[in-house]
């Protein structure tokens, strides 16, 4: 019969000691994993939130250099002594493409301040746009205070005709958009403030998206802007005219903009009776500024719709981030 060796117990306790000493180790290095973690975590979190913060700034910064275009622009008309007139040959309806800051920054006399901020620069992106929004019909003309103005209503049918969007649609909306004027009715509709809202009046995301580069929500009734408005929005607000003789017009305008209503009115020859200054004009007084900043760890959207009158400009709403991308997908 074999004896049991009396060193057994204590090659046990040396094995528990060293499987205790590994747990614990491995418990050490996961507490440290994580710590070291959580701290890379708040590092980039706060890297991240500060260049969503430089990149509002600089955004805008792009909101000022707008705004001076449009007052440059009411200024040269002013020193030119001629009406005031908008259209897309003049320097505030080109886009800016997608550049680098290092380019602007370049340009001023003191240079980039530092090596770190030149660096910084040569990462980020800026572009941008400002688009006339009365060359759009605004959706606020349908009202003619609780009732639906026939004119427009018939705008917005050619409208929808000529875009191939189902009339039932805008048959919807029109009956919505007057529910939003009858105060006492209960649990009236709210009045969108943003054409992406107009899903609520019943229009599907997907006509929204067709529409959206040819209406606009403004706050006050506006006339559309012959000088910029697409060939589907002048044959909508133009009773008469054809697709064919809209194209014609956008293809002349090109060559030279019109400087008064009457020249327009000239144009449109044997439909001149249909345009008036209720309905149409050479000028704006509506603008929609576009800005998009691209940085390493972030990007960021914003717009804006400026009202001018004269060389007063003042910001009648900013959107940015989600909300300004939601503008955004509609137009892509």
């Amino acid at each position: 019969m074999t004896t049991p060796s009396p060193r057994t117990p204590h090659k046990r306790q040396r094995g528990a000691a060293l499987l205790a000493a590994m747990l614990t180790v491995a418990l050490v290095a996961t507490l440290a994993t994580g710590a070291m973690w959580q701290q890379w975590r708040a590092v980039e979190t706060e890297g991240a939130e500060r260049q969503k913060a430089q990149a509002r700034w600089l955004l805008l910064s792009a909101l000022d250099w707008a705004r001076v275009i449009l007052r440059e622009d009411t200024r040269a008309d002013g020193a030119n002594k001629t009406a005031s007139v908008d259209h897309l040959a003049e320097p505030w309806a080109v886009p800016l493409q997608q550049v680098r800051l290092s380019s602007f920054l370049s340009a001023l006399p003191e240079g980039v301040s530092n090596n770190e901020d030149e660096s910084l620069s040569e990462q980020v992106f800026l572009s941008g746009q400002i688009t006339d929004l009365q060359s759009r019909l605004n959706v606020l003309g349908l009202l003619n205070g609780d009732k639906i103005n026939p004119e427009m209503q018939q705008a917005f049918e050619r409208l929808f005709a000529v875009l191939g969007l189902p009339q039932e649609q805008l048959q919807r909306m029109l009956q919505n958009l007057q529910a939003t004027q009858d105060s006492k009715q209960a649990g009236a509709l709210l009045m969108p403030q943003r054409v992406s809202q107009l899903t609520w009046l019943g229009l599907t995301p997907q006509t929204l998206t067709q529409l959206q580069a040819h209406i606009t929500l403004l706050p006050v009734r506006t006339p559309v802007n012959v000088n910029t408005a697409s060939a589907e929005v002048l044959y909508a607000s133009v009773p008469g005219l054809s697709m064919s003789d809209a194209q014609r017009l956008v293809q002349q305008r090109e060559r030279n903009h019109w400087a008064s209503l009457d020249d327009f009115k000239k144009a449109l020859g044997r439909n001149s009776g249909n345009a008036s200054e209720t309905t149409h004009s050479v000028n704006t007084k509506f603008f929609e500024v576009y800005g998009r900043l691209s940085m390493p760890q972030t990007s960021l959207v914003e717009r804006s719709v400026l009202q001018r009158d004269q060389a007063d400009l003042k910001v009648l709403w900013r959107d940015s981030g989600q909300w300004a991308e939601m503008q955004t997908n509609y137009l892509q």
